[in-house]
Parts: C-alpha cells; sequence; structure tokens
C-alpha cells in the first residue's frame, strides 16, 4: 500500500505540472514569436556590462554589443570589477579593432564596500555613469560572457516600446557542447521555468516575477521609481528580486532568447554543480527545514517513478511507469531548442539527484561560510541565514527576516 501511495503521489504531481503549471514546459514564450514593430522613435539605451576576470570571454561579448545594428543612440559602459587578467585591456582592444572605440566606456570598478554583492556593485556604478549626464530611455543590463546577434537590441526595444515594458528580459541560450553541458545545461532552464512558468511571469497581472541577468533591457525611469539597484544590493539571486521590483511598476517579459547565448564552457559537471549551488540555498531562504522538504519533494518528483517502475509490482508499478513517461514527454520541448536527442528526457530523473546535490552543496557551503562564491568572493548574507549547524551538532541563529525565493540565476 506505501508503494501505491507513493506511485500515485509521484503520478499526481507530474500531472499537476503537465495541466496546471502555465504550461512552462512547452517552451513557448521565445524571441522570436510575436515580434513587435518598429517604434516612431528609437529611444536612448545604454549597456551595462559587469566584468571581473573575463578576459577569456570578453572580446565577443564586446564585438557584440559594439556590433548592435540598433537604429537609436546606443553605448556600452563595462565595469571592470578589479580584474587581475587584463579584461579591460581586452575590451579596449576590441573595440579599437572595430573603430568602435567612441561608444565604449570602460570604468576601474571602486573597491566593493560592505553589504553589496559584486556583481551588483559593479552594475550600480555602470548605471551610475550611464544616467550621469544624458539619461537613456533604457539600460541593458547584460554579463560578460553572452554573445548578442546584431538585431537582439533592436527587437528587445521594439517589443518593450509596443507592450509598454519595465522589464525585458531573456534566459539565454547557454552552452551546450560538452558531455556534462548536455546532461545537465537543459535541465536548468527546464527547472527555472518550473519555478517560475514565464506565461506567469509575463502575466502582467499576476503576482509572479522572474527575470534572468545574462540579458535585461530596463525601463531606466522605473528602475530610479523602485530605487535602483541599491534596493537590491544584497541579493544573491539579484535579477528575479530586481524583477519583482520592476513589475510592481508595470508590466514585464521573460523569454527564451534565440538571439543570445553564453560564451562560457562548462567541461565538468563540478563547474556547473558549483554554478547552481551559487544560488540554490538563497532560492530556498536559507531555511534548512525548507531544504529538507525540497530534498524529500525532489526524491517524490524524480526517483520515485523509475524506482517505482523497474521494481514495484502492480498499481504502483504502473503509476510509477506512467509517471516516468510524463517525465520524460515533458522534457521534450527544452531538449528540442538544445537539440538533444530525445533519449534524454529518460534521464530526467538522474539529472535531478544530481540537481539534489547541488542544493545540499549550496547549503553546506553557506554553513562553511562559502556561500554565493562568485569570483573568489563568498556573497551569502550571513544574517540572514536562520539556522545551520555547526560540527557538534547544535545550530547557530540569526534574524529571522526570509528572504523570497527568486530562481536560478545565469549561467
Amino acid at each position: 500500500m506505501f508503494a501505491t501511495a507513493i506511485g500515485v503521489v509521484a503520478l499526481g504531481i507530474w500531472l499537476y505540472l503537465l495541466l496546471a503549471r502555465g504550461g512552462f514546459w512547452l517552451a513557448r514564450e521565445r524571441d522570436d514569436r510575436d515580434e513587435a514593430p518598429a517604434p516612431a522613435a528609437w529611444p536612448a539605451v545604454t549597456a551595462v556590462v559587469p566584468a571581473r576576470d573575463e578576459a577569456d570571454v570578453i572580446a565577443g561579448s564586446v564585438g557584440s554589443l559594439l556590433g548592435q545594428d540598433y537604429p537609436g543612440p546606443f553605448r556600452v559602459i563595462l565595469v571592470d570589477d578589479q580584474s587581475t587578467d587584463g579584461t579591460a585591456e581586452a575590451a579596449l582592444a576590441t573595440a579599437r579593432g572595430l573603430g568602435a572605440e567612441a561608444r565604449l566606456d570602460v570604468i576601474r570598478g571602486a573597491p566593493l564596500p560592505p553589504g553589496w554583492t559584486g556583481k551588483l556593485w559593479a552594475l550600480s556604478q555602470g548605471v551610475a555613469r550611464a544616467t550621469a549626464a544624458q539619461a537613456p530611455g533604457y539600460v541593458w543590463l547584460t554579463d560578460a560572457d553572452i554573445g548578442h546577434a546584431p538585431d537582439g537590441l533592436r527587437r528587445l526595444v521594439a517589443r518593450a516600446e509596443h507592450r509598454g515594458l519595465k522589464l525585458t528580459a531573456l534566459m539565454v541560450k547557454l552552452h551546450c557542447r560538452t558531455w556534462p553541458e548536455r546532461l545537465l545545461i537543459p535541465a536548468f532552464v527546464f527547472f527555472f521555468q518550473m519555478l517560475f512558468p514565464f506565461a506567469w511571469v509575463n502575466d502582467a497581472a499576476g503576482k509572479v516575477a522572474a527575470g534572468a541577468g545574462g540579458c535585461m533591457l530596463v525601463n531606466r525611469a522605473a528602475l530610479e521609481r523602485a530605487g535602483g539597484v541599491a534596493s537590491v544590493r544584497t541579493e544573491i539571486i539579484d535579477d528575479c528580486a530586481l524583477a519583482r521590483r520592476l513589475k510592481a511598476q508595470g508590466p514585464i517579459w521573460l523569454g527564451l532568447a534565440t538571439r543570445a547565448e553564453s560564451l562560457r564552457p562548462y567541461v565538468t559537471i563540478g563547474q556547473i554543480g558549483r554554478m547552481i549551488s551559487r544560488s540554490a540555498y538563497a532560492q530556498l531562504g536559507y531555511s534548512p527545514l525548507v531544504l529538507a522538504g525540497t530534498l524529500i519533494g525532489m526524491v517524490l518528483t524524480y526517483l520515485a517513478a523509475p524506482l517505482l517502475a523497474l521494481f514495484g509490482h502492480g498499481l504502483a508499478r504502473d503509476a510509477g511507469a506512467l509517471a516516468w513517461l510524463l517525465m520524460a514527454i515533458s522534457f521534450q520541448p527544452m531538449l528540442r531548442i538544445y537539440r538533444r536527442s530525445p533519449l534524454w528526457g529518460a534521464a530526467l530523473p538522474l539529472i535531478g539527484a544530481l540537481y539534489s546535490l547541488f542544493t545540499l552543496q549550496s547549503a553546506l557551503d553557506v554553513w562553511r561560510g562559502r556561500g554565493g562564491m562568485w569570483k573568489g568572493r563568498a556573497q551569502a548574507p550571513t544574517d540572514r541565514i536562520r539556522s545551520a549547524p555547526t560540527k557538534g551538532g547544535s545550530t547557530e541563529i540569526g534574524p529571522a527576516d526570509p528572504i523570497s525565493a527568486d530562481g536560478a540565476g545565469q549561467a
């Protein structure tokens, strides 16, 4: 009876996910659909790029920004966040090679002050420079490892102007060529959409908000009314935190990108795991109880079905097999986007198990004082951690003000 109950629960979970979770798995919100007409006038845009030790990818990123065919005023500000590898020099060399030095402004970032995460401090300096003189209509926040198609900005602005959007964000297409990437990267986007169904995010009347930090076109006036970058300065999952504030100002839109992609490869499973674990425990509000519930939920959602299908009997086996089939079916649209074999759908239980381990690792990192590690900086706000086990099995209690559950950040 117990096995049968578990099988029924697993099946019920997947029926709910496929039928009542905003159709997240269909991946219908994309930048190549419902394209908007050109506006009557093209507003000024400034791209702000935070960069810390990005010399290996910065040429591709800056080159794609300076190569935009945008009809309106456009410039790029790169904030060199204490890099030691020649990031700024590589960016300037790229601009010189394109004859576009006048449109690239490189800022040497100031030292990180207390109370800020590194990326947000860099963004804040870039936005301040962008708005110091003639403030643009939009600020384009984009990571230093993202490559954009020449028409990327033009289409973003057209969509934003046509619909009056305060935030127009793209989940960029992640690098997916190595074996670990083929195993884990399509699921990264799949799970993010499961947490924040894009149809719900894009519903102006709904409460769900999410962003994708690799490519976010922000209405400058709305950003100022929301309190600017400083309003989310402590957030690890900063893109979703900012999206919540901007949705309070008006409609936002989030979609999958076909015109922007990550330039950074992940060669090992460990590299992908560190990217995921950087923010996973923050998503759970730094709560051990929520962590325990999440891990139990992951077992029920991903592992119970294949175990029952392979080793169960009767109704338990049938329910497990059907849940596993629905799981594999739900993964197919994302596999098509990343041009992966449909057979990867059967591997979703294994992938879910690995993501569970990454989530647990995220909590362990926080408890060890290495949470939110990014470019050599541990950025998890220790004053928000509710409780963390010590070696002796006791707990250290911090202030109980919870942080909101955001989403996985951009790679």
